[in-house]
């Protein structure tokens, strides 16, 4: 592991010493976050298409972590029917791609306010979401993603998002 922190360091300073002159390194951030925008597109028709297997490549194998986490007025109508409910549920990407693929009804998740944030190796992308299962809205709420780009594009490294359910549905 110290030669791995050697090795950064020395790749650190050579990168420097190639900026010596005080201009900024040429950095495309509009190609960036063109290129975050094709995943957040490929996720939303994978969901709609059901291929969970598509949407097992947008992740980072076996890193990250999923959370969802019920808004408060949620929280209690939840908690009244089942008091062991949790508010927060720790889970994975793998769960909700064997979901997608095992879709037995229609299923789509639309995104608004899209805002990517990138410096083109780390990405953040926030915004309003839709989760409808056979044309009808189940929840919503907030979203959050990191990325990183690898060698083989952007992936998701972690996934947040809040959910709203419409009172009427939990009947």
């Amino acid at each position: 592991m110290k030669n791995f922190w050697l090795a950064a360091a020395a790749l650190t300073g050579m990168i420097g010493m190639a900026h010596a002159d005080g201009a900024p390194a040429a950095s495309d951030h509009t190609a960036a976050e063109a290129q975050v925008q094709q995943l957040v597109n490929a996720f939303q028709t994978a969901i709609i298409a059901g291929d969970g297997n598509k949407l097992n490549t947008m992740f980072l194998p076996d890193h990250g972590a999923w959370i969802s986490v019920f808004d408060d007025d949620t929280y209690r109508l939840v908690k009244a029917k089942h008091p062991d409910a949790p508010k927060l549920m720790p889970d994975d990407y793998k769960k909700f791609t064997d979901f997608v693929s095992a879709k037995a009804k229609p299923m789509e998740e639309k995104f608004s306010n899209v805002r990517i944030q990138t410096n083109g190796t780390v990405a953040t992308v926030y915004f309003d979401y839709v989760f409808l299962l056979d044309g009808k809205q189940t929840n919503s709420g907030n979203e959050t993603w990191q990325l990183v780009k690898t060698i083989d594009g952007w992936k998701i490294n972690s996934m947040l998002y809040s959910i709203t359910l419409d009172p009427a549905s939990m009947h």
